[in-house]
């Protein structure tokens, strides 16, 4: 069993993650969808309301609603699959759910770039609405993101993935971490995060 959880700020490549494990026939439960299928329930604009609707998730049932939601629905998809992929994070309280559920069966993974590469990706997908349709600005949204705790979820990331080469590069360094797990990826400073206890079966991986 291995869950990979995925975290990052708007526009960062989570939602490009997903499509990667999907691909490689891995279930992916998208934390999003689930404040956006509540957002549907209140008769709410999913592409204008979504982030009020997270907020009141979290105000009336706690900082961890959105991620208990969230487990039936990937202890469901273990029981056909070994690997679930969590698509969306948002604090480190969430964190603290799926490892406290999943433990060291768990690998956390941050993705990360630049602001301005982030607010092109999210104008050139045109999914969610912009400051001129009534939604949120990019520096809006991050804020919102980081008042959840956005910034602790991704410090307590096991591995970091810095999304700013190609999309094919980018692939490339999803695949590895699908295959063989945080093994396959160092932290931000290129050390791994953890050392671990080589073992005969341990693999050298490197970079792509």
């Amino acid at each position: 069993m291995h869950v990979i959880g995925t975290v990052g700020l708007p526009g960062s490549g989570k939602g490009e993650a997903a499509t990667v494990a999907r691909e490689h026939g891995i279930p992916v439960v998208t934390m999003g969808d689930v404040v956006r299928q509540e957002t549907a329930d209140r008769g709410l604009d999913p592409t204008k309301d979504h982030g009020k609707v997270a907020q009141a998730l979290r105000d009336e049932n706690g900082p961890t609603a959105i991620a208990e939601r969230s487990l039936p629905m990937i202890e469901d998809r273990l029981e056909d699959h070994d690997t679930v992929l969590v698509d969306g994070l948002r604090s480190g309280t969430e964190v603290d759910v799926f490892e406290e559920r999943f433990g060291a069966a768990f690998t956390l993974v941050s993705i990360e770039a630049p602001f301005e590469m982030r607010a092109e990706r999210i104008d050139d997908r045109g999914r969610d609405a912009g400051e001129d349709d009534g939604g949120e600005g990019l520096a809006a949204r991050d804020e919102r993101e980081r008042g959840f705790g956005m910034d602790d979820a991704m410090d307590r990331a096991d591995v970091v993935v810095e999304n700013t080469d190609s999309l094919e590069a980018f692939h490339d360094r999803i695949e590895a971490i699908i295959r063989e797990g945080g093994d396959a990826a160092t932290h931000r400073d290129g050390d791994s995060k953890s050392e671990p206890e080589p073992t005969p079966d341990s693999v050298s991986n490197t970079d792509p």
